[in-house]
């Protein structure tokens, strides 16, 4: 990475989040960065704390960079995509983090030959904890998938995988950080039933997903195994686990990212026949 000249076009929480994650691996230079956005105040903000360069207009980071991140609001992509494309250097990468857009509708904005990998992150990239998928385009060779895992292992860990799994990677990974924020929630409220202080509870709930997590992690155990070493014959992780089965939080589970990626495939094809252009 000590070579790339990476553009942030957007510079929303995920942008800076990968900007944190570059200059803490040490592999990434302050000034290997620039980043762009209609927002002033938020430039500033990224100047201030990480000592970048900046700039309210995309096109001045073009012709400087050979890494470019598209971070802009899935909204506004076409309308950005129509100013830069034209522009973007054919030696360039593009990595999209714009959610639901299509990599063959960022293709046909650009030069023919562009490359560029699509990305689905989440939002535990804030604190590097995050759980990013990602997927070539149709030009993208397997340095720029190496250039890609290295942008997003800065943050987190990293999957590749065939673009028609990006909308499951959305339902189950992208999405997820609300369905764990609904558990430890629930959690606390359990905790508080039984007579904890909700703050103590709250920290308890959260520090025992992050310490699951972690340890399902760092072991490589099926996360089942893990689960009977704690449950004791007649104890009591079998008796609450006992009322989570009854009240199917498995099945509940499983639809729910059954039912985000459905929805991320709706508004993927929705996102694609907006860009698609009128003859």
């Amino acid at each position: 990475m000590n070579t790339r000249r990476i553009a942030m076009l957007g510079a929303g929480n995920m942008a800076a989040a990968l900007v944190r994650g570059l200059l803490a691996s040490g592999d990434v230079q302050k000034d290997q960065i620039r980043a762009s956005d209609v927002r002033k105040d938020r430039l500033d903000e990224l100047t201030a704390e990480y000592g970048i360069q900046t700039t309210t207009k995309n096109l001045e980071l073009l012709s400087w960079a050979n890494l470019l991140v598209l971070a802009v609001k899935p909204q506004v992509v076409d309308r950005v995509l129509d100013e830069i494309g034209p522009h973007v250097q054919p030696d360039t990468l593009v990595v999209s983090i714009a959610a639901g857009v299509p990599i063959q509708s960022i293709e046909t904005r650009l030069h023919s030959g562009v490359r560029v990998v699509r990305a689905m992150p989440n939002t535990a990239a804030i604190v590097q904890a995050g759980a990013t998928g990602i997927a070539p385009g149709a030009h993208a060779t397997d340095e720029d998938i190496q250039v890609a895992r290295a942008l997003f292992d800065a943050v987190g860990r990293t999957v590749v995988l065939d673009e028609s799994l990006i909308d499951a990677v959305t339902g189950l990974s992208g999405s997820g950080p609300a369905y764990i924020m609904l558990m430890i929630e629930a959690l606390a409220d359990g905790g508080v039933k039984v007579g904890l202080h909700r703050d103590t509870a709250l920290l308890l709930a959260a520090q025992t997903v992050y310490g699951s997590a972690k340890l399902q992690l760092e072991t490589g155990e099926h996360p089942g195994r893990l689960k009977d070493m704690v449950t004791s014959p007649g104890g009591t992780a079998i008796a609450g686990l006992h009322t989570l089965e009854s009240g199917g939080l498995r099945r509940t589970l499983i639809d729910a990212v059954e039912a985000a990626t459905r929805r991320a495939i709706e508004l993927g094809e929705a996102m694609a026949k907006k860009l698609q252009r009128t003859p």
